[in-house]
């Protein structure tokens, strides 16, 4: 067979599933490659992660025997086959990121938040899937894409793998800092952590103290490898989206980042949509 690949949402960020659709189709013998308009192809694969809000498919397929689209951005939809979910992925598809693994070693979140559609996708349990050797294998660095790893009941066993890898982790998706234990900040500590991701989006639950436990324990002091990320105008009154920043500054004295841009006036006020980004110094608890 011939099968042709399309990465709706671009070539930016590797399509997980398109590389583990490679890689089964290669070990089948079938001659896989991304999509042309010219030529012949027995099945073309579109993926997409994102809705037309970011990334629109506008990509019409006409010289193909079937046409198979998946992903979230079109929609609930099946799984991926077994066969397919548990092979490594194919990563000679984006060169540009060579030298770095993408997975997951858990699916599901149970806190089910408005905005995330995870919960709803993959359950409100945090169960482990796979092992870090089903998509790692030697690469000096690892995109981890849990929901919230720290949720399973396996999680210290998966970041024991993650540390004894050796390799740079980051935790792209976050850790949930409610679920912090001194000892699973102590198996954190092992880690070669290239970033550390947490977040503050609930207005209504107080996380100051889930804060400071965490930088009592952390051995990590790099600002530039912890971050947390504070949704601002959603569900939230402007004193509770003020009173979030307010806190994390005091409690890190760091500065605070939009995607675009640092901003280093104190008299600033959220705007409708921002999501701030704290780059944490230093805690002083």
């Amino acid at each position: 067979m011939k099968i042709g690949l399309i990465d709706v949402d671009g070539h930016n960020w590797p399509n997980l599933c398109l590389m583990k659709l490679s890689a089964c189709h290669k070990a089948h013998g079938d001659d896989v490659e991304w999509w042309m308009p010219e030529g012949r192809y027995d099945r073309v694969y579109k993926s997409r992660v994102f809705t037309d809000t970011y990334s629109k498919d506008t990509i019409t397929v006409d010289n193909a025997g079937e046409v198979i689209k998946g992903g979230t951005g079109y929609g609930p939809g099946p799984n991926l086959p077994d066969e397919v979910e548990h092979t490594r992925p194919d990563y000679a598809l984006y060169p540009q990121f060579s030298g770095t693994a993408y997975g997951f070693m858990t699916r599901g979140c149970p806190r089910n938040c408005g905005f995330c559609i995870v919960s709803k996708k993959e359950g409100r349990r945090s169960t482990h899937i796979a092992d870090l050797s089903e998509f790692w294998d030697g690469q000096k660095e690892v995109k981890l894409l849990d929901a919230n790893l720290l949720a399973c009941p396996d999680h210290e066993r998966l970041i024991l793998q993650l540390a004894e890898s050796g390799a740079w982790v980051d935790f792209t998706q976050g850790l949930d800092v409610r679920l912090i234990t001194p000892d699973n900040v102590s198996l954190l500590n092992r880690v070669k952590t290239k970033m550390l991701h947490f977040a503050w989006d609930d207005p209504n639950t107080d996380l100051t103290g889930c804060f400071r436990r965490f930088s009592e324990l952390t051995s990590i002091r790099d600002f530039r490898r912890r971050r947390v990320y504070v949704l601002t105008n959603y569900g939230s009154t402007h004193e509770q989206d003020l009173y979030r920043v307010n806190t994390l500054r005091d409690i890190s004295g760091s500065n605070w980042f939009k995607d675009r841009g640092l901003w280093q006036d104190n008299s600033y006020e959220p705007r409708p949509g921002d999501i701030i980004y704290f780059d944490w110094a230093c805690f002083v608890p």
